[in-house]
């Protein structure tokens, strides 16, 4: 078992090296007066990290949203 996780680890590892290695063009992003100029492979790691960061969030608030609703009032 443990050689099969040391396996899909690799294999993910060498899925975004490759990913990296084929996305090394880069993209400018505007906003307001702020620009920003990035690799593509970069600023769609950094759009999935925070979609992970808000994903979280929100699930969290909605569990203490549940869990408070299900306590009895006194």
């Amino acid at each position: 078992m443990r050689y099969i996780n040391i396996a899909i680890i690799v294999l993910a590892l060498a899925i975004i090296a490759i990913f990296k290695l084929q996305n090394l063009e880069t993209v400018t992003i505007s906003f307001l007066t702020a620009s920003l100029t990035l690799p593509a492979s970069l600023l769609i790691l950094l759009v999935y990290l925070l979609g992970m960061l808000t994903g979280s969030s929100l699930l969290a608030l909605i569990r203490t949203l549940i869990n408070g609703a299900k306590k009895p009032t006194q």
